[in-house]
């Protein structure tokens, strides 16, 4: 599987990422060693994850979610949790 998420900083900043082993990659936030973007802002909280069958796809819609303004993304952050 391929997996595009979200994950909130400590800072209440928002990165978008893709990966296809999101357990590794958020320990990887929290450690230090994920994106430069995070490593200043860590600890992370996953607040958004979308699952795809390839590659291509869960890159797609980083993209996509990279594009939107914060309003935007915390809409869809919300709109995902359940009730």
């Amino acid at each position: 599987m391929n997996y595009t998420y979200i994950v909130k900083c400590k800072d209440g900043s928002l990165y978008t990422g893709w990966t296809n082993n999101i357990e590794k990659r958020i320990a990887d936030h929290n450690s230090g060693r994920g994106a430069k973007y995070t490593r200043s802002r860590g600890p992370v909280t996953l607040v958004h994850l979308e699952t795809f069958n390839t590659k291509e796809e869960a890159m797609s819609r980083e993209a996509q979610i990279k594009r939107m303004d914060r309003k935007k993304k915390l809409q869809l952050i919300k709109s995902a949790q359940c009730p």
